[in-house]
């Protein structure tokens, strides 16, 4: 459970907790811009969820790190994307306990430092989620070297196009330079 599918945990842990914290920091500008108390504690509950589930992603992650085949190019980014998200989580742990310990009872300029600190979190936010993806979708990290091989002759084998299907660029299989065909004993499928 905890080898290859680290990886594949920590992809289905990671998006549902920025979100959170993205939203959190919505509902709390909403709470400072409309003063409605209910989006205050929406905001802090909303918080509360994005972090914890933050630091189960940032340890699902730490697992994956150690689980998947890379090489210097996949490590060194990794390295940076897991160092992004710890202080990604410190930044919105920080807010959350500052929040909890003054009980709500904050003077203007705290909860003004505590919302750039929350801006500062969702800049964090956005540039991990850049590394993970350059992580997966320019070096595919988290695939097993047998995979890709594979997948790498199946893609040189090619495709085919039956006539008046689409191609992936959108221009029909007539006009589209289609140079795919399925390999021998293929059964026919349909798209």
């Amino acid at each position: 459970m905890l080898g290859y599918d680290a990886a594949r945990w920590h992809a289905v842990l990671n998006d549902f907790p920025a979100a959170l914290l993205v939203v959190a920091v919505v509902l709390d500008f909403a709470a400072a811009t409309t003063k409605r108390e209910s989006l205050m504690w929406a905001a802090i509950w909303t918080l509360w969820a994005g972090v914890i589930g933050g630091w189960v992603a940032v340890v699902a992650g730490k697992l994956a790190s150690g689980s998947i085949e890379h090489g210097e190019a996949i490590h060194e980014i990794m390295e940076k994307h897991e160092n992004m998200a710890l202080m990604t989580l410190a930044v919105f742990t920080i807010v959350l306990v500052w929040r909890l310990a003054r009980r709500f009872q904050m003077p203007t300029q705290e909860l003004a430092l505590t919302r750039a600190l929350s801006i500062v979190g969702i800049l964090g936010l956005v540039w991990t989620g850049v590394l993970g993806g350059r992580l997966v979708f320019d070096h595919a990290a988290g695939i097993p070297s047998k995979t890709l091989q594979a997948e790498i002759e199946n893609r040189e084998e090619g495709h085919h196009h039956e006539a008046g299907e689409e191609h992936e660029q959108g221009a029909p299989a007539d006009t589209a330079k289609a140079t795919h065909t399925h390999p021998p004993g293929t059964p026919p499928h349909s798209h």
